[in-house]
């Protein structure tokens, strides 16, 4: 009797101790749920406001309701029916692909072969290559350009995509990645007569599956997003990447800002579609790096 009455002392003041914990951790709890609300209204209006002047007619561009009074698709048929959009989406979406593709690829295999190979000049050739990450893109344009005026790649895909072909900081977090698989797995796979190639691709690849998909995630979107180097090398309308058109677009079309909202949230969409359809490896990514050292 007496050590179950100890027990029931015990127990009750355990929750006497958990409901106080709770109770001063709830002010807490509420102040953190206020800011966070509030992070995200602030993050989200300029997004949801952009939405509805795009779902405005002409006369009500300037009416600051929340939402439209009489709101229509015509703003998105005008954008998508009278101006190139289709095609600046193309260019956009052939400019992404291509270069993230080949970020994937070359800053995975550089990656590889400076963590797993040993050969002399290694490490000066890392630190080259993280030197260039110091370097301002403002700096590498006028040679950039003079390259592609010499080559005669000026308002070309291949123009417009080779500075971003490969990438050091790819190189550098596919390195630190391919750092911590196991030494033993490719000794065994040598051992099986794979190729270096093949250890590369059927087993180091493999490994580093979060890194390299947010690795391509944040290539496709920086090259979506790309504004000054296409600015400069692009000399006709029909090869206009989405965010040249859309600012060549915003001067042409003068106070027609429901057409210009319109385009800009087409645009967006598939950057949303990205963040929406990939946000676990997104963030899955993120975490990794940052543990690794």
């Amino acid at each position: 009797m007496g050590a179950q009455r100890v027990d029931t002392v015990d127990a009750r003041a355990g929750a006497r101790r958990a409901v106080a914990l709770r109770r001063r951790q709830r002010p807490r709890a509420t102040a953190a749920y206020v800011l966070l609300t509030a992070g995200i209204v602030i993050v989200a209006f300029p997004f949801y406001w952009m939405v509805v002047s795009a779902l405005k007619p002409s006369p009500e561009m300037f009416d600051l309701r929340l939402v439209p009074a009489h709101p229509t698709l015509d703003n998105f048929a005008q954008v998508l029916t009278r101006t190139q959009f289709p095609r600046w989406f193309g260019n956009s979406l052939i400019v992404a692909v291509l270069t993230t593709l080949s970020i994937a690829f070359f800053d995975s295999l550089v990656g590889y072969t400076l963590a797993k190979l040993r050969f002399p000049g290694r490490t000066l050739i890392f630190v080259v290559i993280l030197a260039t990450l110091m370097i301002p893109t403002e700096m590498l344009v006028i040679p950039w350009y003079v390259m592609s005026s010499a080559y005669h790649w000026i308002n070309t895909y291949w123009g417009i995509m080779f500075p971003g072909l490969m990438d050091a900081f790819g190189i550098f977090l596919i390195r630190q990645f391919v750092s911590g698989v196991p030494d033993e797995l490719l000794d065994a796979g040598r051992i099986d007569g794979v190729t270096e190639f093949g250890l590369y691709w059927r087993i180091a690849l493999p490994q580093i599956k979060p890194a390299l998909a947010a690795l391509c995630i944040f290539t496709f979107l920086g090259n979506w997003n790309a504004f000054l180097w296409p600015l400069i090398v692009i000399q006709t309308g029909g090869m206009r990447t989405l965010p040249v058109g859309i600012a060549l677009f915003s001067g042409e079309a003068g106070s027609s800002w429901n057409l210009i909202m319109a385009a800009s949230a087409l645009a967006v969409l598939p950057v949303l579609a990205v963040f929406a359809l990939l946000q676990r490896q997104i963030i899955e990514g993120i975490t990794m790096t940052g543990l690794r050292g």
